[in-house]
């Protein structure tokens, strides 16, 4: 099976799932539930290229379970899973 590894300061994260019901007790449709902006890293890159040629080291890990903007990244299918590639600066928080 093929891997996908990201360059740079970008990393690959995987979306949770969108919530079935609300906190009520309501049974969403598909077509009601928002796509989730959290998601967790499954892939990272080597980090950004500083002027000096040094790489910076990337602040997040894989398996860190990350809180992204709603238009974050570009969205992809690898080997039958949706994944988003974007920028470590596009991350806003990790859930601790």
């Amino acid at each position: 099976m093929a891997k996908i590894r990201p360059l740079n300061d970008k990393i690959i994260v995987k979306r949770l799932e969108a919530e079935e019901k609300t906190e009520g007790g309501i049974v969403l449709p598909d077509a009601a539930k928002e796509k989730p902006k959290q998601g967790e890293v499954v892939s990272i890159g080597d980090g950004k290229i500083l002027d000096s040629g040094a790489r910076s080291p990337m602040q997040i890990k894989v398996k860190d379970r990350v809180i992204f903007g709603a238009y974050s990244g570009q969205e992809i299918k690898f080997n039958g899973d949706d994944l988003l590639i974007m920028s470590e600066d596009e991350v806003l928080a990790v859930v601790q």
